[in-house]
């Protein structure tokens, strides 16, 4: 018998997310949090990290997929974008190898902080759906039915 690694596989699908998607598996009788209908930016953020919140968060308000229990995932998203940027502009200011006190060259320490934080922004953005593929997940596909040219070769 095989064991399972924990955390393998694909994350359920929220409820709420499976009621916007339309699918079967909706749950009405599941606990459902508070949407989030605006919110502003904590101050404790970075400039760089409250403009992009600015930036998305009225696109997951609007979308109704941004509830109360989801705002610290916005945080780490911003956070980590904010972080990302300040990397890349050291890296592109020093570049990608600094000099070692014996003369020698190693990779700049920012290559790895905008790894890790670009490792970061995938997983707290695929939470809020912000990249295609989860956003099809979450909030489906799209798809109007009765609206593709081919149906009506269909026999």
């Amino acid at each position: 018998m095989t064991q399972r690694r924990s955390g393998g596989g694909r994350k359920p699908k929220p409820n709420q997310q499976k009621k916007l998607s339309g699918s079967k598996h909706y749950n009405s009788d599941a606990i459902e949090f508070d949407l989030v209908t605006d919110v502003e930016a904590p101050q404790w953020l970075r400039p760089l990290a409250i403009d992009i919140w600015n930036t998305v968060c009225p696109h997951l308000c609007k979308k109704k997929v941004l509830a109360v229990t989801d705002l610290h995932n916005l945080e780490a998203f911003c956070s980590s974008y904010a972080t990302w940027r300040e990397a890349e502009a050291e890296i592109s200011r020093v570049g990608l190898t600094i000099a070692t006190a014996a003369g020698g060259a190693i990779k700049n320490p920012a290559c790895t902080v905008a790894n890790e934080s670009l490792r970061q922004m995938s997983t707290f953005g695929g939470m809020l759906g912000l990249d295609p593929a989860s956003r099809g997940r979450l909030i489906g596909g799209g798809r109007d039915v009765g609206k593709n040219p081919f149906d009506k070769f269909i026999i």
